[in-house]
């Protein structure tokens, strides 16, 4: 059965779409079954590993509103061991039409547990706001990774997801874990990536992955393409690191 993960945070800009990715695409290159979900309006995950979408092609909209048909809505073999559930722009209007509805919270979660047991990881990329479908999303897994992008201003936010995730673990999910916090676009020549990283490590109370992603502009680059960063310079730097963090998620899931 699959370990579900959101990547998580209300901010946006913070490297979570380019996590969701290319965690993905790395856990899948260690041949592991992986099942991305793309829960955000934006769908960025979507166009960023290169799926196309026809007007009339099925996406998580209509797998909400019907779980039954979710592993034919599914695309396989995105790249090698990696599936993508393609997200669409009419999430935008799922908040609203979830309000009234009962378990309202669990639409995700009902979704993904069609779908759990053909996969070792499902991977949910939420959108950058701790509203309906970030809480269907944290409802859905066991845990969830939170990015932080490596400046003062990113760190305003933390405590709000933190709170959320805490209210979400008290009242809908008590299994709810945060895997751990990713330093983002993290530059070692500055004092401010350094400050950054000693404030977090020195004030929060919670797992924080040895892995930091670095400013890389081949990781910027490799959406446009269609492409993981595996797959579109395998020998960079920001590969190595998703490659790294990849290998601490396997590790963690043994323990």
């Amino acid at each position: 059965m699959a370990k579900v993960i959101s990547i998580t945070n209300q901010k946006g800009g913070v490297g979570k779409t380019t996590t969701a990715i290319n965690l993905s695409a790395a856990l899948a290159e260690a041949n592991q079954k992986i099942l991305l979900v793309d829960f955000d309006p934006q769908i960025n995950a979507t166009t960023g590993l290169g799926v196309e979408l026809d007007d009339d092609d099925k996406t998580i909209f209509d797998a909400i509103h019907d779980a039954n048909k979710t592993k034919n809505i599914i695309t396989n073999d995105v790249i090698k061991n990696l599936d993508v559930l393609p997200g669409s722009i009419e999430l935008s209007s799922l908040e609203s039409e979830l309000l009234n509805k009962e378990n309202r919270e669990s639409a995700l979660k009902n979704v993904i547990d069609t779908v759990r047991d053909d996969y070792d990881y499902i991977i949910i990329d939420c959108p950058p706001a701790v509203g309906v479908l970030t809480v269907n999303a944290l409802v859905a897994s066991d845990a969830c990774i939170i990015p932080v992008q490596c400046e003062y201003f990113s760190l305003e936010g933390l405590n709000q997801v933190l709170n959320a995730i805490e209210l979400i673990r008290s009242n809908m999910n008590p299994n709810l874990k945060i895997e751990g916090l990713l330093f983002t676009m993290y530059d070692a020549r500055t004092r401010l990536g350094q400050d950054v990283v000693s404030m977090v490590k020195g004030n929060m109370d919670v797992k924080i992955f040895e892995t930091m992603i670095p400013r890389n502009i081949r990781l910027a680059e490799a959406p446009s393409n269609g492409m993981s960063i595996l797959d579109y310079d395998s020998s960079s730097i920001g590969a190595d690191r998703y490659r790294k963090l990849a290998g601490e998620i396997l590790r963690n899931s043994e323990v």
